[in-house]
């Protein structure tokens, strides 16, 4: 298990939660009712799912492709260390992972 660590846009609310190892970050956040939408169902088009990860766990992430560096450049209120939580593969080495939801979100797949 690898327990995720999600803190509201406002910095109010933390929700812990534990996954199994192999899950995707987007839908652990979705099953515990966090408000990131996905739109395009993991396939990196459109931001709708971006997070802010805590500076502490972006290095022990995998780097982002291209594609998402491409994507996360259109996401609203992105940061150095933002990702789109469809490319976050838990494992081990995520445990206690936190990351904030943004405030805002713009569905690329809209425009």
């Amino acid at each position: 298990m690898t327990r995720v660590i999600f803190i509201s846009a406002d910095g109010e609310h933390r929700q812990q939660v534990d996954a199994p190892a192999g899950s995707v970050l987007l839908d652990v956040a979705q099953a515990n009712g966090q408000p990131l939408e996905g739109t395009c169902e993991g396939q990196m088009a459109c931001s709708t799912c971006h997070v802010i990860v805590e500076a502490d766990d972006f290095t022990k992430l995998d780097k982002a492709s291209e594609d998402e560096e491409d994507m996360l450049d259109l996401a609203a209120a992105a940061t150095r260390t933002s990702r789109l939580s469809c490319q976050i593969v838990l494992d081990e080495r995520l445990d206690s992972l936190t990351v904030r939801i943004p405030g805002e979100s713009h569905n690329m797949q809209g425009m």
